[in-house]
């Protein structure tokens, strides 16, 4: 009966649970940011990406760095080169 009563308590905690799903409130498009190739990586341009995708956040991603490959569907990524010239930018 107590093992009944611990799965029932843990399945009520579960439901609680928020899951992100893809296309929801933090939802990203790219192609609006794409006028921004070949500009300087500032934080100017970082505000306008981030306005033009409606992501909630931004990563840069530097030449050589090391990056997590999880999928964050209201992370926006900004690839630049050495002297921080934008050469992509993508959602994930």
């Amino acid at each position: 009966m107590r093992h009944v009563a611990i799965v029932a308590a843990a399945l009520a905690v579960s439901a609680c649970a928020t899951t992100p799903v893809a296309g929801g409130g933090g939802r990203c498009d790219a192609k609006p940011a794409q006028r921004l190739l070949g500009r300087a990586g500032t934080s100017e341009l970082a505000a306008e990406a981030l306005k033009l995708s409606r992501a909630d956040t931004l990563r840069w991603l530097l030449p050589d760095q090391i990056v997590t490959m999880e999928y964050v569907a209201g992370r926006l990524n900004i690839e630049v080169d050495s002297r921080r010239v934008v050469l992509a930018i993508r959602c994930g």
